[in-house]
């Protein structure tokens, strides 16, 4: 059986004794491109890796973590040293530490991100945060990486100005997460029961109203957020103390009142009595309203698209058309599909 050996971070210093112990007695001992720092520090000089399909039988194949956990994957049945799980949390770590070095790097060398401060960083990371959100909604996966990437490196550049502050640093920040939903998890690491997601949400607004009694009903709600965030934020923490619709049906039957009151009386009061309702359906029935929205808004955008291609391939410009007309060719387009 072909074995994977991770050999730390790359750093030759941080070598575990346990993977030069591992790579002793390995009768064919191969590794990708290396550091001559760090091939000084094996057993003997591994041999280059070719194709992996030609590895020999009892092969060993050395790499930092990293790259370890890449070669693992692309083996599947190969044996690995530490375990699977093990080796993979220890490549993520090197990646993430790797990405803080970088940041780090840049705050010192690099003349724009030396003027940089939290104020000046936060609306990149809001920019990032509906990119992200737009790639999930388009499906593209290779997107969603590369979007999730740039907002990860803006958490990551956020935890280097604290850290430059002298108050915290990425691990702190990493650590506090982790115990923070360990401790709003307590069916998963303890005795408490939670068998739907429903009640799960539940069970976490309890205990973070007990976190932070004495905050009000209406805690950590940034009257900055967008309307939409902000709306579903704050039903969220009414629903918390109880005050909240049984359901999609009584949701609905507010959001028909409010759309009455508005056919009655149109002026921006009753309309964002309905968009607030409308946010109160989305909550039901499980959906984020902003998502719904941009994804509406994204399906008009196409579909307004079409028309005007349509329109194009019959010689006429969308533009000069009449609204009835531009109708006829936006409904030609819906026929077509999404």
């Amino acid at each position: 059986m072909i074995r994977v050996v991770g050999l730390g971070p790359g750093d030759p210093d941080a070598v575990p004794a346990a993977a030069l112990a591992a790579l002793a007695d390995a009768p064919d001992l191969f590794a990708p491109p290396l550091a001559p720092a760090l091939v000084a520090v094996l057993p003997r000089p591994p041999a280059p890796l070719g194709p992996l399909e030609a590895l020999p039988a009892g092969a060993v194949v050395a790499a930092p973590d990293p790259e370890a956990h890449r070669l693992a994957r692309a083996l599947p049945g190969a044996e690995t040293f530490p375990a699977r799980d093990t080796l993979r949390d220890r490549a993520i770590g090197a990646e993430v530490a790797h990405l803080a070095a970088v940041g780090a790097r840049l705050r010192r060398e690099c003349p724009w991100d030396r003027e940089q401060d939290a104020a000046s960083i936060v609306p990149h990371t809001i920019e990032e945060a509906f990119e992200v959100a737009d790639a999930v909604a388009a499906g593209d996966t290779v997107k969603q990486a590369d979007e999730l990437g740039d907002l990860l490196f803006q958490s990551v550049f956020l935890c280097q100005l604290l850290e430059e502050q002298g108050e915290w640093d990425l691990g702190v920040v990493a650590r506090g997460q982790a115990e923070k939903l360990i401790h709003r998890h307590p069916h998963v690491y303890g005795d408490a029961r939670a068998e739907t997601a429903g009640r799960v949400v539940d069970q976490w607004e309890r205990i973070k109203r007990a976190d932070r009694a004495g905050q009000g009903i209406f805690h950590d709600l940034p009257p900055g957020l967008p309307a939409l965030a902000f709306a579903t934020k704050a039903q969220k923490r009414a629903a918390a103390v109880g005050f909240d619709f049984g359901g999609v049906p009584a949701a609905l039957a507010a959001l028909r009142e409010e759309v009455q009151e508005l056919h009655a009386d149109p002026g921006p009061g009753e309309l964002g009595d309905v968009l607030f309702a409308a946010t109160a359906v989305g909550r039901q029935l499980g959906e984020d309203p902003e998502l719904a929205l941009r994804a509406a808004a994204q399906r008009f955008r196409s579909r307004v698209d079409r028309a005007a291609a349509l329109a194009a391939e019959a010689g006429l410009r969308f533009e000069e058309l009449t609204p009835d007309e531009q109708l006829g060719w936006y409904a030609q387009g819906r026929l077509l599909g999404d």
